[in-house]
């Protein structure tokens, strides 16, 4: 027993070390005034690091040492890619959260929480909320429009034509989501040529001057992620086994009871995962409500990327995103235990 938990105690003690050499270093330089020279040596002392603890790892193997139960050979690939890009990013988030600013983009390394205090202050939780209630709508609204469509291809749409209208689907991704966006501008502004046509043939009147408005950030929103909601959901409702429903309005159910205590309990799983794929992406989106939005609908990403872009307080906009992150987990747990629960319940 102690030989196997000896290796994984080195091995985080190990990780912690250096976590901490390159916290210590980076603040150190940082007080140097060399701006953002520190995120670019820690990347390089990282990197190599990774590297050579799975050189380590792999020569262990190869001499039949065992690195406790599991074959971390395997996972190393993801943990690396995950401890480069977002491990060591978070850790520069949270050294810039405890700092200070003493002048226009002058950064005072030490620990103050001053922009914990500004962060949940009026503004940003305003934006906050509206994020939040931005991206429950939109969440909603993608899973009505994407729902009844991926169970129309998983049930009903011909065998020989179901790949072509998933590939229909995926079509958007090969193009830019900046490009998809300002095609979307276009589409809302009151010059758009269909607003002419509808016009002239008398079945509206001015244009509804949808841009600039919170409700093109919604339809952009719905637009851009509804893809990602509508894969997983198909994937689940692909592999279901339609004569539970048949058998169940042979019995006497009706197709909404027959949908409800067993198709939807069982795509439970997926429609869960799309939820999340979609929910999570529009709480952190910026491009979408500066674009369509016109610059009058802030989100909490737009506030984010202007404390660091614009006003270069960069403690304040690492405060507010290790915040949003923070909230953000709670999402992702409450996911987990509705997954988890699903699956016992009904094995889907």
């Amino acid at each position: 027993m102690i030989q196997r938990i000896y290796p994984r105690a080195l091995g985080g003690a190990a990780g912690l070390s250096v976590l901490a050499l390159g916290v210590l270093l980076y603040v150190g330089i940082g007080r140097l005034g060399l701006t953002l020279a520190p995120s670019l040596l820690l990347v390089l002392c990282t990197v190599p690091l990774y590297l050579a603890a799975s050189i380590a790892f792999g020569a262990a193997r190869r001499r039949g040492r065992r690195i406790g139960d599991y074959p971390l050979s395997l996972a190393l690939p993801s943990a690396t890619y995950f401890g480069a890009f977002f491990v060591v990013p978070t850790v520069f988030l949270a050294v810039f959260a405890v700092a200070s600013t003493t002048g226009y983009g002058v950064i005072h390394y030490g620990f103050s929480l001053d922009a914990f205090r500004t962060a949940l202050g009026s503004v940003y939780r305003e934006a906050f909320f509206r994020t939040l209630r931005m991206a429950a709508v939109g969440t909603v609204l993608t899973a009505l429009v994407g729902y009844p469509l991926a169970y129309w291809i998983a049930r009903y749409a011909p065998a020989r034509r179901k790949g072509l209208l998933v590939a229909l689907i995926l079509l958007p991704f090969l193009t830019s989501f900046l490009a998809r966006t300002l095609a979307m501008l276009l589409i809302l502004s009151d010059s758009f040529v269909a607003w002419h046509v509808l016009k002239t043939l008398h079945l509206i009147g001015d244009p509804p001057h949808l841009a600039d408005t919170t409700t093109a950030v919604q339809i952009g929103l719905v637009y851009n992620y509804l893809p990602l909601f509508i894969l997983p959901v198909f994937a689940a409702l692909e592999r279901m086994d339609w004569s539970l429903v048949n058998a169940a309005q042979d019995l006497g159910a009706s197709g909404f009871t027959a949908f409800r205590e067993i198709t939807l309990r069982l795509t439970a799983p997926g429609l869960l995962a799309g939820v999340l794929l979609v929910f999570i992406p529009m709480m952190g989106e910026y491009v979408i409500p500066f674009i369509l939005g016109g610059g009058r609908v802030d989100m909490a990403g737009n506030l984010i990327t202007r404390s660091f872009l614009e006003v270069s307080n960069y403690p304040v906009g690492s405060a507010a995103a290790l915040l949003m992150m923070g909230a953000l987990a709670v999402f992702l747990a409450v996911y987990i235990v509705l997954s988890v629960r699903s699956e016992e319940q009904y094995g889907a």
